[in-house]
């Protein structure tokens, strides 16, 4: 954090723009403060080309913490204030075609201003600097099919509109955006990006689930890990008719502190507490079940290393499970060995993550199957 501070005081110059003009990945980014009037408005960085890979999470498995902080930095966020039941009109109009586009579209945004510092506080994810739109003016490109025929069709609840546009092979991250600039459902509205992030993820990951409890159970414990940008995933499937946890723990000033979230086969029943993680990590979980047509019980651990030190979304929570689950597993013949062996992945005890967790009782609980 040090170092970025440093950086960004030594070079600001560099980050004061009146004006923008370049390719948008595309990329649109809706904020939450003041709701429901609140900023709305594309990415763009200041080059031309196919800048694709700069917002492109399901392509950075493979990067380093350094090299994603740059490619947010270097979107420029262009913003107007929009209620979110503005849904038609030039701007928004615009701003749904450049989300649609299936390719870098150039635009050209002028400020009313010279644009604010970046700001980097370590619990936010960073964006590049922010200026209030004077002028807007995008290029035309073309748009993705697939796309194009759900927001067209006012006839489609949201949730179909988000299954239908995940079975047709769309990035979730694609979703996400069409979810959040008010292009999906009847009653459309504009949400807040960090919303619509955690909605896409629970709408499929509950479809697949559904799709889960069909299957037969497995016939053993499997292990996976994996670890990226300080984050350490230890996942365990085990045979159980469908229950799922995500145990989180991380160090603040020295304080080892726990959250964690868990459902059985009606769903999570009470307020989340680690809400974004939790199904961006349920999701590439059922994925795993559904491409195998296994059911499971699952807890995965979820250690956050210091090392992490500038969050960058909670979509490298989903590609962190989705490239665990691609690994080869451990198998293990009882729960406790394969618990035990999770928890030796990480620097934390099983004793403290049982303790943290409600896995145990789930196990224990008696559910309608036991008396058939």
């Amino acid at each position: 954090m040090a170092k970025w501070h440093e950086n960004l005081s030594k070079y600001s110059n560099l980050f004061s723009f009146d004006s923008v003009s370049g390719s948008s990945p595309p990329s649109v980014f809706v904020g939450s403060y003041n709701y429901p009037k609140i900023f709305v408005g594309p990415m763009v960085p200041p080059i031309h080309g196919d800048t694709s890979l700069l917002d492109d999470p399901e392509k950075w498995t493979n990067k380093s913490l350094e090299e994603i902080v740059n490619f947010r930095l270097s979107l420029i966020r262009g913003v107007q204030k929009i209620s979110i039941n503005q849904i038609h009109g030039r701007y928004i109009e615009n701003l749904q075609e450049l989300t649609m586009s299936s390719k870098p579209t150039d635009s050209d945004l002028q400020f009313t201003k010279t644009t604010t510092s970046i700001s980097l506080d370590g619990e936010n994810a960073p964006f590049g600097p922010i200026g209030e739109i004077k002028s807007a003016k995008f290029f035309p490109s073309s748009a993705n099919k697939s796309i194009e025929k759900i927001f067209y069709d006012n006839d489609l609840k949201a949730q179909d509109a988000v299954l239908n546009l995940y079975n047709s092979g769309i990035e979730i991250s694609k979703i996400q955006k069409c979810f959040s600039i008010g292009m999906l459902g009847k009653n459309r509205k504009i949400v807040p990006t960090k919303w619509s992030i955690t909605a896409t993820d629970d709408i499929i990951s509950k479809s697949l689930t559904d799709d889960i409890l069909n299957y037969p159970l497995i016939d053993s414990c499997k292990l996976f890990f994996y670890k990226h940008l300080g984050n350490l995933f230890s996942i365990v499937l085990f045979p159980h008719r469908w229950i799922y946890e995500m145990i989180e723990a991380w160090y603040s000033n020295g304080v080892l502190g726990f959250g964690s979230d868990f459902e059985d086969a009606r769903g999570i029943t009470h307020p989340p507490t680690i809400a974004g993680a939790y199904f961006a990590a349920k999701l590439g979980v059922t994925e795993y079940l559904v491409k195998n047509k296994i059911q499971a019980g699952v807890i995965i651990l979820r250690e956050i290393q210091p090392e992490y030190a500038i969050p960058v979304g909670v979509w490298q929570v989903r590609e962190g499970i989705r490239s665990a689950m691609r690994q080869i597993p451990i198998i293990s013949d009882n729960f406790d060995d394969a618990i035990t062996r999770a928890s030796k992945k990480t620097s934390i005890s099983k004793t403290e993550w049982l303790l943290k967790g409600n896995i145990m009782k789930l196990i224990r609980q008696k559910t309608i199957a036991n008396f058939f």
